[in-house]
């Protein structure tokens, strides 16, 4: 794609002497003043898992009408350290307990009630929640640490149910993304060292894309407050992190390319930035475009992170279009110290790719099967893949609350923990109680409070099965069918199981609404940057091939190596998200090239050139997003160590399988074809000899030629560079 000469121009001023200074200033400005606007912005604490029209989160909004609406009960569940069922001297120090836990309860404590085995009792503490979980865990660590010293001798006290589950979630995060930002830092930090090989280079890109994610991350909490988002920070922050290194290193691999072949280092980066902006730009705009597709999801969640990650993504960018330039311009040649690039001091570049690359055209239809084979097997790990996992298996690390759970579990009704309420006409409220106890696996179900108007009453079902098991999923699905036939009632039914049955349902809706979408967003910018349709269709389709082998061989590595049972519910969405948006960089920053290649080359040996081109900095890049990815595995959550599994493994198949081997031999079987309905014509740089075989007329010229075309080409090149 040829610069214009508006950007050419711009593209001078902006690595200027003079003009390099005054855009640093008025970056350094726009920073100071975004940051002082957006700067006390905090986002919603909200973290709702189902559709905010669905039938849990319609009970959850007239739970709220009833008297002491932000009163929950905690469970203190008591057992013996040997196993033996509690004596009466036991029961009766737990009974002692409980006017300290009066001390943090909204209203009087009850219990202890006693398992029916006799190994494990209940004391009952209704507590006033905060308005978020890290308030909620105030109050559930201060009677925490009063148990720990008023533990009966030989029993263990566990403080469980739903606040202190919560609690639990916030206590786990405190301080985790300053530890995921630090590591994403000393990740793209030693691999800019390797990549560059230079102590002083990295610091440049690194400073200006952690200025961005300063930037972004009060910029999205504004955003999440003005719209009442919700949404995971740190996967906008790897989002950023990850994508302005790869832009980064595009537009310096291409600097450091121009450098060898001009003394003016000013020229040599206005020349990059001319070249490199159409791939970055249309590598942006796929993210950006993948990614807002989320505002129609249904998950508040899922909803939230495609416009806070959209904003983060456009902040990355103008950081790096815009203020990396400027600062690399003001350094000059030496900030690549001790290999700096001159004209004629390397005859090397690319040879190792070109001859890989060469391999795969002289036998393409050899390399795609096996590309495509490979790619088969890791698909093969979607065969027995579920999805969905419990509130347990949520967490890396087993919380207090989670092994409470399972002692209620073992010796009570499983669903005791977690109960079903479900919220109906007052005058039918008895004939709703009497619905619900008739379903199977209903332990009890009773009235506990009615609203001040005596209008609606809310009653508590207890299951004997445990939370989120297929049986309790389907168990919530009779229950509705059951209180929804009583006449008059208007019942609705809520809790965490009804909410988990929701959640599912919408992900669900979620993915096959996005997926498609995504799909359709990106062959539309492939079409647009291309000008081609059979390019952007093949290469789609490879896309979402990578992108289902990822998903697969991240699912049997989470069941093998990790023993978690099934993906979680928002893992196949965000992370075919992210596959394919994220994949198609790589496509246009190889295919963006070829095209290039192609007017002068011919298809297959302007992919050579391609390959040798974009070879390093393209693994450079996956393997950096890769690992910022793989960052998300020191958060707690199951769910975003999973994602970023999935996303590492498949941004590298993708690098080094997709990008070297399958998309070549594609190229390579269909010639000129390819680019239908246009074909790459000739530029002035054409040899005079005339085209290159098989540009004009569409004859496959044989590999060898083309082998021989690409190196004298290449050597061609490197006699113009010692003459310089």
């Amino acid at each position: 794609m040829a610069s214009t000469p508006s950007s050419s121009g711009f593209s001078d001023r902006l690595t200027s002497r003079r003009g390099a200074w005054i855009a640093l200033g008025l970056a350094v400005l726009m920073l100071v003043v975004l940051f002082g606007a957006f700067g006390a912005a905090k986002a919603p604490a909200g973290n709702a898992q189902a559709p905010v029209d669905s039938e849990s989160s319609q009970a959850a909004a007239l739970m709220e009408q009833f008297p002491n609406a932000d009163r929950q009960s905690v469970l203190v569940v008591a057992s013996r350290d040997d196993g033996a069922a509690l004596s009466d001297a036991d029961i009766a120090d737990l009974e002692g307990l409980l006017p300290l836990l009066d001390e943090h309860a909204d209203a009087e404590s009850s219990g202890p009630m006693v398992s029916e085995d006799g190994e494990a009792a209940l004391l009952v503490t209704p507590i006033e929640v905060g308005e978020s979980n890290t308030e909620t865990a105030e109050v559930i660590t201060a009677l925490r640490a009063d148990l720990d010293g008023h533990s009966p001798d030989g029993i263990t006290l566990q403080v469980t149910g739903g606040p202190a589950f919560g609690a639990d979630i916030a206590a786990a995060f405190e301080g985790a993304n300053i530890t995921l930002l630090l590591v994403t830092i000393l990740i793209v930090a030693i691999l800019l060292i390797v990549t560059y090989r230079s102590p002083v280079l990295w610091l440049v890109p690194l400073t200006v894309i952690a200025l961005a994610d300063g930037l972004a991350g009060r910029m999205t909490a504004a955003a999440a407050a003005q719209w009442d988002l919700q949404f995971d920070s740190g996967i906008v922050s790897v989002l950023v992190f990850g994508a302005g290194t790869n832009y980064a290193l595009l537009l310096i691999s291409r600097y450091r390319e121009e450098l060898l072949v001009t003394d003016d280092h000013r020229r040599a980066l206005s020349s990059a930035w001319r070249h490199t902006v159409p791939a970055i730009l249309a590598s942006n705009i796929t993210v950006v475009l993948a990614l807002l597709t989320l505002v129609l999801a249904v998950i508040p969640g899922t909803h939230g992170l495609g416009i806070t990650s959209a904003i983060g993504l456009l902040i990355a960018l103008a950081a790096v279009l815009f203020a990396l330039p400027p600062l690399l311009a003001v350094c000059g040649r030496r900030v690549f110290w001790p290999f700096v690039p001159r004209p004629g001091s390397t005859r090397a570049q690319g040879r190792a790719w070109r001859a890989a690359a060469q391999g795969i055209v002289r036998r393409p239809a050899r390399s795609l099967v096996a590309g495509v084979l490979l790619l088969a097997v890791m698909s093969a790990g979607l065969i027995g893949t579920s999805v969905g996992l419990d509130q347990i298996e949520k967490f890396r690390v087993q919380s207090e609350s989670a092994s409470g759970l399972e002692v209620v579990s073992a010796h009570f009704a499983a669903g005791e923990a977690q109960p079903i309420w479900v919220i109906a006409d007052a005058d039918a409220a008895d004939d709703v109680v009497d619905a619900a106890a008739g379903v199977d696996g209903v332990v009890r179900a009773h009235g506990t409070a009615t609203t001040d108007d005596d209008a609606l009453a809310k009653i508590m079902v207890t299951s004997e099965y445990a939370p989120s098991t297929s049986e309790s999923l389907d168990q919530i699905t009779e229950l509705r069918e059951a209180v929804h036939a009583v006449p008059g009632a208007d019942a609705v039914v809520g809790g965490a199981v009804a909410t988990d049955v929701d959640a599912r349902a919408g992900n669900v809706q979620d993915l096959w609404l996005i997926a498609p979408l995504v799909l359709l967003v990106s062959f539309i910018v492939l079409t647009a940057l291309l000008r081609s349709l059979v390019a952007p269709a093949l290469l789609l389709l490879t896309n979402v091939a990578s992108a289902l082998a990822a998903i697969g061989a991240g699912a049997w590595l989470s069941r093998v190596l990790f023993d978690q049972p099934a993906l979680d519910l928002q893992v196949p969405l965000l992370g075919f998200l992210f596959l394919v948006a994220l994949g198609i960089d790589y496509t246009i920053f190889l295919v963006h090239r070829a095209r290039t290649e192609a007017a002068s080359r011919g298809t297959r040996a302007g992919m050579v050139e391609a390959v040798a081109h974009t070879g390093s900095v393209i693994t450079s890049a996956g393997i950096v997003l890769a690992a910022v990815f793989a960052a998300l595995g020191v958060l707690p959550l199951v769910t975003l160590a999973q994602l970023g599994l999935i996303v590492g493994v498949g941004v590298i198949v993708d690098t080094l399988v997709v990008r070297t081997v399958i998309v070549p031999a594609i190229f390579s079987l269909v010639g000129d074809r390819i680019w239908w309905p246009r074909t790459p014509r000739p530029t002035a740089e054409q040899p005079a000899g005339g085209p290159a075989r098989g540009v004009a007329t569409g004859a496959t010229p044989p590999a060898a030629d083309i082998e021989r075309e690409a190196e004298s080409t290449h050597e061609s090149r490197e006699r113009a560079v010692d003459a310089r």
